[in-house]
């Protein structure tokens, strides 16, 4: 069954290519048409709201395309009516979008007739013992085999299976090059991503220094309130019993008592502040045994799946164990939920971090400060992070690293 919904699945993918082809290629006729009245210093209106329609149409065909998504090429369009036509007239993706619903239109109904042609022949050729029996003479010939008796009828399905080999992998192959096809035109020329990869390392190159130094001045406040006074106040105990030791020894061994308290407790305070820089779990254990210790920590029950053959560089370990530890957190604290599940997998060179919980949903990495740490922290190395928080639930949080960082 599962065979029979892939064909049909892919079928379904090359007929709705088709219906955009055809709508695409009014479109890009509109296109022309609008152009060349703007040239007469007619239809400007109309030529914007054409190119602003083909290009929500091509967003749709982009988002279809399976695998990893197909960016928008596009330069950021604002302002009145002349700003905005300049844009796109200087903009090459507008040329490239042409390009492709032409060429798109000339292989989609194609590669849709072939798909379905070759079906309608499996299904000829298995029936036909039934219409030679019902109708002698209607089919004569099938693939070069004559139909002119019941045997070679029934032997007609013999190639009609073979066709149906055909038929089934056929489309898949006509989806990879409709794929191919959307990625070379509609996605991001090479010289543009390098572009926008090179604004992209800018932005997180100024966000890391930032994180950093946000994180430096965090460690400093902790050891100032934290240790740093225990220790003046071990200090100024101990000056007072020495004082104090000749002429009063009781009031002197009170004052060391309560140095030595003081000392454990800031002693407990440093260990919490080099836990938040890395705690030793991950140094003793690793991040299989990092999470470990997280789940059973957590507020709420955690399912716990890691598939990690080795270590991982001890930043990357890190950065994954303080992402999860947020994200189970999040799940505790803000949706509701009754159970998160973490699962952690390494490939030959990516490691992904899963982290759904059963809870309300509606995370927004825009009204909270945890995601959108999550992904600057992320950024630092080159990792995605995917986050599905439909309203009603549930969230599923999704990042990838290289393993490379």
């Amino acid at each position: 069954m599962s065979g029979v919904r892939r064909a049909r699945r892919e079928l379904n993918q090359l007929a709705v290519a088709a219906g955009l082809a055809c709508a695409g290629i009014l479109f890009a006729l509109a296109t022309l048409l609008t152009a060349g009245l703007s040239l007469l210093g007619v239809g400007l209106p109309l030529l914007d709201r054409t190119l602003a329609g083909t290009r929500t149409l091509l967003h749709r065909q982009r988002r279809r395309v399976p695998g990893p998504p197909v960016r928008s090429p596009y330069r950021p369009v604002s302002g009145p009516l002349a700003a905005r036509l300049r844009t796109m007239a200087g903009d090459p993706a507008t040329y490239r979008d042409v390009a492709y619903l032409f060429a798109h239109f000339a292989y989609a109904p194609v590669a849709l007739v072939l798909a379905v042609g070759l079906w309608l022949g499996v299904a000829q050729g298995l029936a036909l013992p039934v219409i030679h029996t019902v109708a002698p003479g209607a089919v004569d010939n099938y693939l070069g085999l004559p139909i002119d008796s019941l045997r070679n009828a029934a032997l007609a399905v013999v190639p009609a299976l073979l066709v149906g080999v055909g038929a089934y992998w056929l489309p898949r192959g006509l989806v990879h090059l409709d794929e191919a096809l959307t990625r070379a035109l509609l996605g991001p020329t090479t010289r543009a991503a390098l572009a926008e990869r090179v604004v992209e390392l800018a932005d997180t190159r100024a966000q890391s220094v930032d994180a950093q130094a946000a994180e430096l001045r965090r460690i400093e406040r902790d050891l100032h309130d934290g240790a740093q006074a225990r220790l003046v106040a071990m200090a100024m105990n101990l000056g007072l019993a020495e004082e104090l030791l000749a002429r009063d020894p009781e009031a002197a061994r009170g004052l060391v008592a309560e140095a030595r308290t003081s000392a454990g407790t800031a002693l407990s305070e440093l260990r919490d502040v080099v836990r938040g820089i890395h705690p030793p779990v991950l140094a003793d254990r690793g991040l299989a045994g990092g999470l470990a210790a997280l789940a059973l920590g957590a507020a709420l029950p955690v399912d716990l799946d890691v598939d990690l053959p080795g270590r991982l560089a001890p930043p990357l370990e890190s950065a994954l164990y303080f992402t999860a530890a947020e994200l189970i957190t999040n799940a505790a604290r803000h949706s509701g939920a009754a159970r998160v599940t973490v699962r952690l997998r390494r490939t030959a060179d990516t490691v992904r971090l899963t982290v759904s919980d059963d809870g309300r949903g509606g995370a927004d990495p825009q009204r909270g400060t945890g995601l959108a740490g999550i992904r600057r922290r992320l950024a630092v190395f080159d990792g995605r992070v995917r986050i599905d928080s439909p309203a009603g639930g549930p969230t599923v949080v999704d990042v990838e690293l290289p393993c490379e960082s």
